[in-house]
């Protein structure tokens, strides 16, 4: 009986924030090393599927770096990374575009299928347009291939399967005005979705439990970071490497509308779930500021 009543307790808990998000839109990126591991893929799609069946609104961006990295090794084509991105020549986009499509999204479908949702596979090249992405570093312009700079994002096929009552999954590609393939970074990517998409939550599932005093010991992790608080953990250090660009995108999305950034472990069985729908959550969530989201929030219509 206890055991019941125990269960009984986590919907009680999990009640409120059901009612606070319900038809609220998620923008949840998938990457990372917890791409690589079936049994978290399984559980995490399924995890996203009672998302959607309890009313909210999930859209998936995903990765898929080191099954790209797979297949560029089968094809003998050379593997270059400039500045942490992954250099992109005219035989490598073809297999970007090919792996992320007919590969990594067609198994996440798959995934999400097999769990009862009803997914939608959008290619990003359908959502997103880009231009080549030029960056200035130390006076000299640096370019990377057919690396994208995502300048528009078209909501349209992403809010018409919301609609539906579908799964939006979502590869991290772009096309220009002359419909050129481009690869995106999946952060990138995500944060501009849910900035246009106006998301009440953007989620990183990744392979790190979120920001740490001490990246060695995952018991100084911090739970809360306001936006002004970022400039100061970058100087300390706290907020380094990958982390940096990182947070930077989730800053500029919730500039631009997005209530709250979520960085969390998806290693963890149930990672998406105890943070949106428990007290104490399991990640680092980024406000704008103290009491941001404690108002009352309308979700958008879908």
């Amino acid at each position: 009986m206890k055991t019941l009543i125990d269960k009984a307790n986590v919907l009680i808990e999990a009640l409120p924030y059901m009612q606070r998000f319900h038809n609220a839109i998620v923008v949840i990126k998938f990457g990372g090393s917890t791409m690589e591991d079936s049994t978290v893929i399984d559980r995490t799609m399924r995890d996203i599927v009672l998302l959607e069946t309890i009313g909210l609104r999930p859209v998936v961006v995903h990765g898929g770096g080191k099954a790209i990295s797979a297949k560029l090794k089968e094809l003998n084509i050379p593997t270059k990374f400039v500045n942490g991105l992954r250099y992109t020549c005219p035989e490598t986009i073809k297999v970007v575009d090919d792996v992320l499509h007919h590969q990594v999204n067609k198994s996440l479908v798959e995934q999400t299928e097999k769990h009862g949702g009803v997914p939608q596979g959008i290619s990003g090249k359908e959502v997103l347009i880009a231009k080549k992405l030029v960056q200035v570093i130390n006076g000299k312009e640096t370019e990377y291939g057919f690396v994208g700079d995502v300048t528009e994002v078209n909501t349209a096929p992403i809010l018409d399967a919301l609609k539906k009552k579908m799964i939006p999954i979502i590869t991290p590609l772009a096309r220009d005005a002359e419909g050129q393939p481009y690869n995106i970074n999946a952060d990138v990517a995500a944060c501009k979705m849910a900035q246009a998409l106006k998301a009440t939550k953007l989620v990183f599932l990744s392979d790190v439990p979120g920001i740490l005093r001490d990246p060695k010991d995952e018991k100084t992790l911090i739970p809360t970071i306001y936006m002004r608080e970022v400039d100061e953990y970058i100087q300390n250090g706290i907020i380094c490497g990958g982390m940096i660009p990182k947070v930077r995108s989730a800053l500029e999305a919730i500039g631009n509308g997005v209530k709250k950034v979520h960085m969390i472990d998806g290693r963890i069985n149930h990672a998406l779930l105890l943070e949106i729908f428990t007290d104490s959550g399991v990640g680092t969530e980024i406000f704008r500021w103290k009491g941001a989201e404690l108002p009352p929030h309308t979700p958008p219509t879908i």
